[in-house]
């Protein structure tokens, strides 16, 4: 009597607190990653009219001959490399910052994330205006040549200016995940080495960096995830102009199955971007946590 009463006890909830997740998971997650991995093995172009037929690893073999593929692939590795370096190092020194005690400290950590807050598409075009508009005009008033121009109609200067952006998108929302790691570092470690005579640099390298790994491995995770799925930004401030000089994986993706009618070919590209993605990020995880272990 008391076992079944305990495991409708569980069952009940279960319902309660874990059906729904686990359903929304099911539906939204699983079933479609299973249904795109059938879809890049056929050669269905979005028409339910036409037969779909199964082309098995036709899709991979195309995709990975496809040198747009690979040059939107390149231009990926070049932006996600300057966005996650550079993010996480303003991230990390606005978190030494607005944690140092200074006077309006709760100000700047409100302005430093106030640009996360705004969405993709916005915030592009937010950008568009000021590398239109904005950045020309100054350059016309202060007689810098190279400031004259709109970056988005340059071929040179397109791609840096989406950088631009994803760093300034980027790093509030890191720093964040900084401030708490230095929060929870114990104060009591912070004034020994005070008293032991160590300088602001050696109590930063020898003590916060190495029990700061934690957040280190969240804050990489993230805006590795982030910058590599980066399709918003891209959308509405290039559009993968000027002459695709800045179309990234996920718009030549997007592009290839609903612009080319091709849902195969581009869910098979799809799904090599997701095995990169995922190989990089768990490759970066091992290698943090076994420091998270070492520093411990």
């Amino acid at each position: 009597m008391y076992r079944e009463k305990n495991k409708a006890a569980v069952l009940k909830i279960f319902f309660q607190f874990g059906f729904i997740p686990l359903a929304a998971f099911l539906f939204v997650v699983l079933i479609p990653f299973a249904a795109g991995i059938g879809l890049s093995l056929t050669n269905w172009n979005g028409n339910f009219d036409e037969a779909i037929s199964f082309v098995g690893a036709q899709n991979y073999i195309k995709a990975v001959t496809d040198a747009a593929f690979w040059d939107s692939l390149g231009k990926t590795f070049y932006y996600v490399f300057f966005v996650v370096i550079i993010s996480n190092l303003l991230a990390f020194c606005f978190s030494l910052l607005v944690t140092s005690g200074i006077k309006f400290q709760n100000f700047y950590r409100a302005g430093y994330f106030t640009p996360n807050l705004i969405g993709g598409v916005i915030l592009g075009y937010i950008w568009q205006f000021v590398f239109s508009r904005v950045i020309p005009f100054f350059g016309s008033g202060t007689g810098i040549e190279w400031l004259e121009k709109s970056w988005l109609t340059n071929p040179h200067m397109a791609l840096w200016a989406l950088i631009i952006v994803g760093i300034w998108q980027n790093a509030g929302y890191m720093m964040l995940i900084y401030i708490a790691g230095l929060t929870g570092i114990d104060k009591s470690l912070v004034e020994a080495s005070k008293i032991d005579g160590a300088t602001p640099i050696q109590t930063l390298l020898r003590i916060k960096l190495p029990l700061m790994v934690q957040s280190f491995t969240i804050t990489l995770f993230l805006t590795l995830r982030k910058a590599f799925m980066v399709y918003d930004v891209n959308l509405s401030l290039t559009k993968g102009g000027p002459y695709k000089t800045t179309e990234l994986a996920s718009m030549h993706i997007y592009n290839e199955a609903f612009l080319n009618y091709n849902l195969g070919p581009g869910q098979a590209k799809a799904f090599i971007l997701f095995a990169i993605v995922a190989a990089i990020a768990l490759i970066q995880v091992f290698v943090l946590k076994k420091k998270e272990v070492e520093a411990i």
